[in-house]
């Protein structure tokens, strides 16, 4: 009688819980998280720190003093440039050009910088 309860131990401690059946399965929750990237503000550039130009107007008075003092070797040797007044005006009017283009430009960053941060804002509140 042991062998036979042995045996009905054994066949219960091996077949265990399939007698009572499969749990059942739960479904797998798949969340979504969005973070958006974070936005990228490009540094500015510095300043420009023009250096000191000296600017010297040459008259023909001024020309043949220094004509003078270059023969007798008391002025230094100089290379001069000259424009005519035309060519001043188109100097001006392209440095004003480039100003102009570089101050937009800057405004166009400074627009998309505080878009990004408007839209921090949004998204979380605050800003970090």
């Amino acid at each position: 009688m042991s062998l036979r309860l042995s045996l009905l131990l054994i066949s219960v401690a091996v077949s265990g819980c399939s007698w009572i059946g499969p749990k059942p399965v739960q479904p797998v929750k798949i969340v979504k998280v969005e973070v958006p990237a974070p936005v990228y503000h490009p540094v500015l550039p510095e300043k420009i720190a023009p250096l000191e130009v000296e600017w010297k107007v040459l008259t023909p008075a001024v020309m043949k003093e220094y004509v003078g003092d270059l023969d007798e070797g008391e002025a230094p040797v100089n290379v001069w440039y000259a424009t005519s007044t035309k060519g001043y005006e188109n100097l001006s009017a392209n440095m004003a050009e480039v100003k102009r283009y570089i101050r937009q430009m800057l405004n166009i960053v400074e627009y998309y910088k505080n878009l990004a941060d408007e839209q921090q804002e949004d998204d979380d509140g605050t800003i970090e």
